[in-house]
């Protein structure tokens, strides 16, 4: 046993040096933080625990959670402590679950926690409870999140908008974090009851596009909007297996070309296409408008007002020249 002052303050140091080694292993696969559960399980007292704490050392970030290796969780860390701080039955879902597999390209400005219905949970800032009655399959090696094919639908469903709900299932299968095929199975598992029209038609857009493309009947948008219908319209396959609608008005030489949801990253081809068209509505020569298939699911008046406006230019040329 130590007797002298000096003895026992190299002791002392020794000691912490040894707790911090431990917190520090504790800490390394969790992004730097770590719940008191582990530090007890470890061997930490509860008193070493609230000396580092007061010293410093260590900070607090909720009931469960200690910082270790900076005073507030930030990054990944932050999914560990809104899974932590929400209970045992918790699991990261939505996006929040897409951007732990690997999404990228994606900002989101919360973190998804879906917990059961019966859960007591506390608010925690930046973090959105959803309370489901079935929690369903969940993954729990690393961060406890809901399987992408769940979790990709779940994120459609929570989606502000239907542009947004658009963006996430094309880029989810677009990046390779889920299969057209087993996204389409658990759609059709767990669409039933669902009012939302839309989204069933983005899920057969990214999962089926051939098909989902032979049905879309834009002779029949036209006529609810006003305009002539086409003179023909026709379904084809280009490089790489692009699906994509050709229509044509050829006696108004108006070229509408229909992308599947596969030809662009997401939505982001949506803005891109309304500029392509905005110069070629510019020239006086034939026109060839581009359209993605998500962008007549999801904001088709823009683009049909496109169709629109080529249509009346390319008739009043006519007339002039007739």
């Amino acid at each position: 046993m130590p007797t002298t002052r000096a003895e026992r303050r190299t002791t002392q140091a020794l000691e912490r040096a040894r707790r911090h080694r431990l917190a520090r292993g504790l800490a390394e696969p969790h992004d730097g933080v770590v719940t008191r559960r582990m530090l007890l399980e470890a061997g930490l007292t509860p008193g070493q625990i609230a000396t580092e704490v007061d010293h410093g050392a260590w900070s607090r970030a909720g009931a469960h959670t200690l910082c270790i290796t900076s005073d507030v969780p930030t990054g990944r860390a932050l999914w560990w402590w809104a899974v932590w701080e929400s209970g045992s039955r918790s699991v990261l879902d939505g996006v929040t679950a897409l951007l732990v597999a690997g999404l990228q390209h994606w900002d989101e400005p919360v973190i998804h926690v879906a917990v059961p219905n019966n859960a007591t949970v506390r608010r925690l800032e930046g973090v959105r409870h959803h309370r489901l009655r079935d929690l369903g399959p969940r993954t729990t090696s690393g961060l406890r999140r809901t399987p992408t094919d769940v979790a990709v639908v779940r994120a459609a469903r929570w989606a502000r908008t239907d542009r947004q709900a658009a963006t996430v299932v094309a880029m989810t299968v677009q990046q390779g974090l889920v299969t057209p095929d087993a996204l389409l199975v658990h759609w059709q598992q767990t669409r039933k009851g669902s009012a939302n029209s839309v989204l069933d038609d983005v899920v057969r857009d990214v999962c089926d596009g051939a098909h989902s493309l032979n049905e879309l009947d834009f002779a029949a948008e036209c006529r609810r909007r006003g305009l002539p219908e086409p003179t023909r319209q026709a379904v084809r396959t280009g490089r790489n297996g692009r699906v994509y609608l050709d229509v044509f008005w050829e006696e108004l030489g108006v070229h509408v070309e229909i992308h599947g949801a596969q030809h662009f990253q997401g939505t982001a081809g949506l803005d891109d296409a309304l500029r392509h068209n905005d110069l070629q509505l510019r020239d006086r020569s034939m026109v060839s408008l581009q359209i993605p298939v998500l962008g007549l699911r999801t904001t088709p008046e823009p683009f049909f007002a496109q169709v629109g406006q080529a249509l009346r230019a390319a008739h009043a040329r006519r007339q002039h020249t007739s």
